[in-house]
């Protein structure tokens, strides 16, 4: 069975920075668990996005991928530097970007964008658990014209990429020699 990284309620109920900025119609909740501490995952969110690291996928699925569209699979230290203000490429269209509204080394990493009239925020959110880290995201969105569009069709792609990703980032941390560049 696919893994579609279910946030758990206490998560779901949780506030998380930026939930103030946007009167959200829709919020979408993931949560997945790394075999790693947060000082070790940090970079690798850090260095996500489009014309950045890309978006980590597991090499099953890579290798379905052009070579130019795959994910590193190494830390770029020239990735790293990231600070409120950054505005990085989003895949969400051609225009499409997300602005770092907050970030907080090793834990935190927040953005905000437009699309359309609908605003949004994307919380990166990493808490050290016993065996590594959690990860906790959360979209909101808003307002949000096709609120159940938004919720059914949107919540699969974002649990199918969220799955992917989650898969992606435990290759990378927990089996780091089976990957090859």
């Amino acid at each position: 069975m696919v893994d579609l990284c279910r946030a758990a309620p206490a998560e779901r109920a949780a506030s998380l920075p930026g939930d103030e900025l946007v009167a959200a119609d829709v919020v979408m909740d993931r949560g997945f668990s790394l075999a790693a501490a947060p000082e070790a995952v940090w970079p690798w969110l850090v260095q996500l996005g489009k014309r950045r690291a890309g978006w980590y996928l597991p090499g099953s699925v890579e290798r379905c991928l052009p070579r130019s569209r795959r994910a590193l699979r190494h830390v770029d230290p020239a990735l790293l530097e990231h600070r409120v203000g950054d505005v990085i490429p989003d895949w969400g269209g051609a225009d499409a970007t997300f602005t770092v509204a907050a970030i907080e080394a090793p834990r935190l990493l927040l953005y905000t964008s437009r699309r359309g009239r609908t605003d949004l925020t994307w919380c990166l959110h990493l808490s050290p658990e016993s065996a590594g880290t959690r990860a906790h995201l959360r979209l909101r969105l808003g307002p949000v014209r096709r609120q159940r569009l938004a919720e059914v069709g949107g919540g699969l792609v974002d649990a199918l990429t969220v799955a992917g990703l989650a898969a992606g980032l435990r290759e990378r941390l927990e089996r780091p020699d089976s990957l090859g560049r």
